[in-house]
């Protein structure tokens, strides 16, 4: 079945509202060491500030539903980036770590928001190509985040004020949302499943997968193959929280604790901000190429060489401590869990015995609380010891991610074309 040119302009424009979403927050992290600076504040407290951010997602994480039935998904994401990008024009003038952590919050809670309803558009587009785009609509999700945080270690190494760069990446990311809105798919969220119920064959029988409550789509339904595991329903989504928490731990050491952790080691602004770019860089290397190493290798095994990949480079880095090595530690910690999210979110919503969406929704929820105590974990950890002793807690996740990879899904059956 050919795709119409409607399909492909609304792919495109929702691929624009992925990348442009990737780039606003990640636009702001490589400035972290000027604004805890400007504060004056501890590890700890600015860690404890930093979790506003996942604080606000994990609760409005649940109003993404009732914003895109009212509204439609296609206006809540493009015009959520636009209300994101004015959020984020407070932070320079914020007088405290209080009032940071509070603009954090909102900028969290929209992009929630934002991310449920560009998946849930991505998957209208999707059921209209009749095959899988998703992946590489997060592929570019991560090359937004490493295009904005090259933008951000650029200003901070030009020592652009905070409120002038910021001013720029809002209009910037503003109108590239609101050009990318005029086309993307109008009618009802449903428009396009009651095409796929009329021709089922169509579809080439796989369905749709639905969107996770943190906004990381689910993988197709597995046919076969599925891998039993000892046990009540409660533990495999124990641990498969845990992989979850993993993934939430190291990606938020690569966000929010990167550049403060090369700025230690005595690197100038532009080069602390390439922390954050190198571990986003490696994951998106990662998210391109993850569904054809996945299907080669199985996803146990991937997340357990993943797991070892983070933890012997981090902890190779850590041991010897330069900037050189933290850059490439951090690209090895981003490439060894670029999949290990949407593995453990793909097993959970395969999990039998349970209602739809009920184990996406516990694991999602989950990942967000992993978020949430990443960041004030290794703040205290930081402040009672160093930030080097922090980021061990990579190491860890690593570690823990090779001996909880057995409760993934390995393999999926490859549906003949």
């Amino acid at each position: 079945m050919s795709v119409t040119a409607p399909a492909r302009r609304a792919r495109v424009a929702v691929a624009a509202l992925f990348l442009t979403n990737g780039a606003v927050f990640f636009n702001i992290v490589p400035r972290y060491p000027q604004i805890k600076a400007d504060l004056g504040v501890t590890n700890a407290v600015f860690g404890t500030a930093l979790a506003g951010y996942p604080l606000g997602a994990l609760l409005a994480g649940l109003l993404a539903g009732a914003a895109i039935r009212r509204f439609r998904s296609a206006r809540v994401a493009a015009f959520g980036i636009v209300l994101t990008t004015i959020a984020t024009l407070v932070l320079p003038f914020v007088p405290n770590w209080v009032a940071f952590g509070g603009v954090l919050f909102v900028v969290g809670a929209l992009d929630a928001i934002v991310d449920v309803a560009q998946n849930a558009h991505g998957l209208r587009v999707q059921r209209l190509y009749r095959r899988s785009i998703v992946n590489s609509l997060h592929g570019l999700w991560s090359v937004g985040a490493v295009l904005g945080g090259l933008m951000g270690a650029a200003a901070a190494g030009l020592r652009l004020p905070l409120a002038i760069h910021l001013a720029i990446s809002a209009a910037l990311f503003s109108v590239a949302a609101v050009v990318a809105y005029r086309f993307l798919l109008s009618g009802p969220e449903d428009a396009e499943r009651a095409a796929e119920a009329q021709d089922p064959a169509a579809a080439d029988g796989h369905p749709a997968a639905p969107a996770a409550a943190d906004g990381h789509p689910a993988a197709p339904p597995v046919r076969g193959g599925r891998r039993s595991f000892a046990g009540p329903a409660v533990r495999m989504l124990a641990a498969l929280g845990v992989l979850a928490a993993c993934g939430a731990l190291v990606e938020d050491a690569g966000a929010s604790w990167g550049a403060l952790y090369l700025s230690g080691l005595h690197a100038d602004a532009a080069t602390a901000g390439l922390a954050v770019v190198a571990f986003q860089a490696a994951m998106t290397v990662g998210r391109l190429t993850g569904d054809r190493v996945v299907d080669r290798f199985g996803r146990r095994a991937v997340a357990r060489a993943g797991g070892v990949l983070a933890a012997a480079g981090m902890g190779g880095a850590l041991a010897v401590p330069s900037i050189a090595t933290a850059l490439i530690g951090f690209a090895l910690a981003g490439l060894g869990f670029a999949t290990l999210v949407p593995a453990a979110m793909h097993t959970a919503d395969e999990l039998p015995g349970l209602p739809p969406g009920t184990g996406l929704t516990v694991v999602s929820w989950l990942l967000r609380g992993g978020l949430l105590l990443s960041p004030l974990l290794v703040g205290l950890v930081a402040d009672l010891v160093s930030l080097r002793a922090g980021l061990l807690s990579v190491v860890l996740a690593g570690l823990v991610t090779v001996v909880f990879a057995r409760a993934l899904v390995d393999r999926e059956h490859v549906r003949s074309r």
